[in-house]
């Protein structure tokens, strides 16, 4: 058995694999009840199928070229999966489109409803002085 044939089994498999967990990441998106499953389902085994996929086409390859142009695309999906699904997270708990009986613990409620006490504080601060440069 040569070398280049134990690449191409390992780029087989790894091309196997991350089809499969991009196919589960699909079907997760489709079946979770609310947006906070559904962003779970769209990151982690989504990113994990794409790494598998780009490290089948670098086997396949045996290129340092290829392996240049895979490098950008596994970094950029890394660096814009969390945050995008952080943003999506905090965009639907505030739209109200997250199912309460599936959250553990609810850290963002504390923080909104710190957010909401200082903004009426402020309100309240800019009504007292817009009231007293009338009455001046």
């Amino acid at each position: 058995m040569s070398i280049d044939m134990i690449l191409d089994v390992a780029a087989s498999v790894c091309l196997i694999l991350g089809a499969a967990f991009s196919l589960a990441a699909g079907i997760g998106l489709i079946r979770f009840p609310d947006a906070l499953s559904r962003m779970h389902a769209a990151t982690k085994p989504q990113v994990l199928g794409l790494i598998l996929v780009l490290l089948a086409i670098a086997l396949s390859e045996r290129s340092w070229a290829v392996l240049l142009t895979l490098a950008p695309i596994l970094l950029f999906q890394m660096l814009t999966a969390p945050v995008s699904a952080h943003m999506i997270g905090r965009a639907a708990y505030r739209a109200g489109n997250v199912d309460e009986r599936y959250l553990f613990t609810d850290e963002l409620d504390e923080a909104i409803d710190r957010a909401q006490d200082q903004r009426e504080k402020e309100e309240r601060e800019l009504s007292e002085r817009e009231q007293r440069g009338r009455d001046d």
